[in-house]
């Protein structure tokens, strides 16, 4: 079980450093891009993290679920967001949401791996730990970038549209 749960983290993994990657160039504000930037190379260590966990427990990466998780994350760009030739506002907020998401489900990935640790040696508990209170972290700063576009979006001009 275990090895099937890494290896469906490890997919998801690639599509959440994908949305970071394409986010922290596609942002409308320039200091959420800046942020963006930081929290996407935190994410790549992160994912390096899980893939090193998986080659410690001999577990093969899902290659073939990682591809197609790159391409679900390429099509979800294509979703009704208020305009037709430019990026809109929305888009941004949705991102931010999406992230956050992705960030929780890894902090979720990382508590469990904990638990396991305390079973399994090859899990290093201490390593994990570090590696919740990051997750955490970025979940704050991202709930900050969050609120930040809120005000901008809805809260600001152009929300009644």
């Amino acid at each position: 079980m275990l090895a099937i749960y890494l290896r469906h983290h490890a997919a998801a993994s690639r599509g959440g450093l994908d949305l970071f990657e394409r986010s922290a160039r596609s942002q409308l504000d320039a200091e959420v891009r800046r942020e963006l930037r930081v929290l996407t190379s935190e994410v790549a260590q992160d994912r390096e993290r899980l893939l090193d966990a998986l080659r410690r427990l001999g577990v093969s990466r899902p290659k073939v679920a990682e591809v197609l998780v790159g391409v679900a994350e390429t099509v979800g760009r294509l979703k009704p967001n208020g305009t037709l030739a430019r990026r809109s506002p929305l888009s941004d907020l949705m991102e931010l949401e999406a992230l956050s998401a992705a960030v929780e489900a890894k902090r979720l990935g990382w508590v469990s791996l904990r638990i396991a640790s305390d079973h399994d040696h090859r899990l290093d508990g201490a390593e994990l730990d570090r590696l919740i209170d990051r997750a955490r972290d970025q979940r704050d700063r991202l709930e900050g970038l969050h609120r930040g576009a809120i005000a901008r979006v809805l809260a600001g001009a152009g929300a009644a549209r």
